[in-house]
């Protein structure tokens, strides 16, 4: 990996935006972290937890610009209202919006025609981007480009030449990546005079969604007199698109040197009245200065709920960016008067937050554990919302993305996110008996090879493929719903799950000490290679049989047991960090990266594994392994992250460990001590403030534990703990 420093302007800039006598963690912030490699991750103007994340789209579209960015390339085919942060797929782009001067071509436009399309190479030397800011000259054009945000609206400023050709150009036909558009429609608003004073539409589209439906109404700081429509010009009978209109020109004309125009566009899930209803009620002026100090003034509130005391500046923005990562999804997903589109596709209208882009086979694992530590005036409305995806599609969220379920990547994710936010007191007025019908319909669903689990205890190698990643998913799952039972006091539901999530242990190979496919004749899949993967193909999902050997946090315990010891768990631990660090097979995933050894910090399974030393006993070991990552997998670059973001994982597993704990168990409300990254770190809660500090070595290890001044000897720290605040005391040894 490359090493050059990457700071945005706003870096530069930070002490003269900061409020005075307030902190300006926004200028901590640098978004270009993970914008090169593969961390895929978004850059534009958005608020925390948006619908809007307003950006520049580029032309290509392959894998490493599933955010629309990459800092490789610096082509714009305009500002698009929706991006994705850290997927490995691409989608969403909605309603892209490209100011113009000169003759332009309603396509999307490639490099090797300069002459087609309406899109532009970006002065990326004269690039600002922050936290609910982002600006950038386009060159073909002569026109700077300023953009901000609210929840539901987007708001941008254009700086025009001297014209007498300008205009602004609105794409309904590209998507993100995989994404194609199936309807759209433009209907034009003028005032008494005949002028255009708003533009409304829509723009459906399948890709990853299947059924995305997204809405707008935009308004215009200058009246024009005229916005054309261009229709595709012919049938696509293959994308399903019969002549849509899929592009609207509206006509400037005439501009001055330095004129600015102003656009808003407000989004819906609902309908284009609902959008118009947004931007009436979260943005009705013209003052995008002031829009865009109440953006960052938003960001600066969240930010500021885990403040860090560090004379390093790299480490500080590496944290903050990674804190910011974190919340740009999940995104609000309803209108202001709460009416959204299930997944079922109809508009209901609910008394709680509806959120959308749930990431949860990666998400479940720190990012959600973290929001229920920093987020919890949130966590109620997410409990509300994954019930009610229940009540719409019959099981509980795998992948949700803008009111479409993908069934994207393996397990039920959703039902450990589920049970661990219940049985940590949120429960959004749900009965006992409806939490648990809810985890009971999902753990049940005969589809995605739960029926095979459920007739051969396991599923088999030879009739599914991914199995064993699938199933010891599943069984992180059951041990969830199992501990979830437990907690509302249904001993009975709690046996019967607790049992199914010992199904991983059909996998193990004594003799070789892996978890290997097992097909229906209960023989193994041959030939085994511990460090082969083929993508999407293999046994495993995104890894390799040294990686899957600990897919077990619901029942560390048991694995021990198949090793014989925890002396032999840890010295097979001990062989992960050195086996061979690169990965073999023609078609090995791109997603196992971030090596040391065969342990992949660039990849989900992984990010539990760590913590298993401590789990053994070995604390040091532990924080020596912690180190490594925080050193190695994190920094100050476009290249600063192990893999892609993963729509905030990536980096809550450094936000979290960095406190110097993390939950490995589903549902178990409770985090092993690993090593903290800071000595001081203060975190805002919902009743208080917990301080943690860690005096000694900071290389070193947690030797001992006090919570509020007394001792405290366990290896592992209680939710209700952390959560009522005080002062927690790490003293470092090495």
């Amino acid at each position: 990996m490359k090493h050059r420093l990457i700071l945005c302007a706003a870096l530069l800039l930070a002490a003269a935006c900061s409020p005075k006598g307030s902190q300006d963690y926004a200028a901590y912030v640098n978004p270009k972290i993970g914008t090169g490699g593969h961390g895929h991750v978004f850059v534009g103007a958005n608020v925390p937890f948006g619908l809007v994340q307003l950006g520049p789209t580029s032309i290509p579209q392959v894998w490493d610009w599933c955010s629309g960015y990459h800092d490789s390339d610096s082509s714009v085919i305009g500002f698009s209202h929706t991006h994705l942060s850290g997927t490995g797929i691409g989608d969403l782009f909605d309603i892209t919006v490209m100011p113009v001067t000169g003759p332009t071509t309603p396509e999307r436009g490639t490099e090797d025609r300069p002459d087609r399309g309406a899109w532009s190479f970006a002065d990326r030397t004269r690039e600002i981007c922050e936290p609910g800011y982002y600006s950038v000259p386009l060159l073909r054009y002569g026109i700077t480009a300023e953009l901000t945000a609210t929840a539901r609206v987007g708001m941008h400023r254009y700086t025009f030449p001297a014209s007498e050709d300008a205009g602004i150009v609105f794409d309904l036909e590209n998507g993100g990546c995989w994404d194609d558009v199936t309807d759209s429609e433009f209907q034009i608003i003028r005032d008494e005079q005949g002028l255009v004073k708003a533009i409304g539409g829509c723009r459906f589209s399948t890709g990853w969604a299947k059924n995305q439906k997204i809405f707008f109404w935009a308004e215009f700081s200058r009246p024009a007199a005229q916005f054309s429509v261009a229709e595709n010009p012919a049938n696509d009978s293959e994308r399903g698109i019969q002549r849509k209109p899929l592009y609207g020109y509206y006509t400037l004309g005439h501009t001055e040197e330095g004129e600015q125009v102003l656009v808003k566009v407000a989004l819906s899930p609902v309908s284009m009245e609902g959008a118009r209803a947004n931007m009436n009620a979260e943005l009705p002026g013209w003052d995008f200065e002031a829009v865009k100090a109440s953006a960052r003034e938003a960001w600066n509130k969240e930010l500021g709920k885990i403040q860090i005391n560090s004379a390093d500046k790299d480490k500080r923005t590496v944290f903050y960016t990674a804190l910011y990562h974190t919340m740009i999804a999940p995104s609000v997903f309803n209108d202001v008067d709460g009416q959204y589109r299930g997944s079922d596709d109809l508009v209901r209208k609910g008394d709680f937050q509806n959120y959308t882009t749930f990431s949860l086979w990666d998400t479940y694992r720190a990012a959600q554990p973290l929001m229920t530590l920093i987020h919890p005036e949130k966590m109620n409305d997410i409990v509300s919302t994954f019930y009610n995806i229940y009540k719409e599609q019959g099981d509980l969220p795998v992948w949700h993305l803008m009111g479409n379920e993908t069934d994207c990547m393996v397990g039920n994710p959703g039902l450990i996110a589920f049970a661990d936010a219940i049985v940590k007191g949120f429960r959004a007025g749900l009965t006992d008996d409806e939490i648990i019908a809810a985890m009971t319909a999902t753990a049940t669903r005969p589809d995605r090879g739960q029926d095979l689990r459920m007739q051969y205890g396991y599923i088999p190698a030879d009739l599914y493929r991914e199995s064993v990643a699938n199933d010891m998913e599943y069984a992180i799952a059951d041990g969830a719903l199992a501990n979830c039972a437990d907690f509302l006091g249904k001993a009975d539901v709690a046996a019967t799950y607790r049992e199914r999530s010992h199904s991983y242990r059909h996998f193990w190979d004594p003799e070789l000490q892996f978890m290997r496919g097992l097909k229906t004749d209960g023989s193994f899949t041959e030939p085994f290679n511990p460090i082969y993967s083929r993508h999407e193909t293999s046994d495993y999902t995104e890894g390799t049989g040294w990686q899957y050997i600990w897919l077990v946090p619901q029942d560390v315990d048991g694995l021990i047991e198949l090793f014989g010891s925890k002396e032999a768990m840890e010295a097979k631990l001990d062989g992960l960090f050195e086996a061979p660090d690169h990965i073999e097979g023609e078609n090995a995933s791109p997603d196992i990266s971030g090596l040391i050894g065969q342990y992949a910090h660039g990849n989900e399974p992984s990010h539990h594994t760590l913590y298993l030393y401590s789990m053994l006993g070995r604390r040091d070991k532990a924080a020596q392994r912690i180190h490594q990552v925080y050193d190695e997998m994190y920094f100050n670059d476009v290249e600063g992250l192990a893999g892609n973001e993963d729509v905030g994982q990536m980096s809550a597993w450094l936000v979290l460990s960095a406190m110097g704990f993390y939950q490995v168990e589903p549902a178990v409300p409770r985090f092993w001590f690993g090593t903290p990254l800071f000595p001081q770190m203060k975190v805002k809660l919902a009743h208080g403030e917990l301080t943690i500090t860690a005096k000694g070595p900071m290389d070193g290890y947690i030797g001992s534990v006090k919570l509020n001044g007394k001792p405290y000897d366990k290896p592992y720290i209680e939710y209700e703990d952390l959560v009522s605040g005080g002062t927690l005391e790490y003293t470092m040894v090495k």
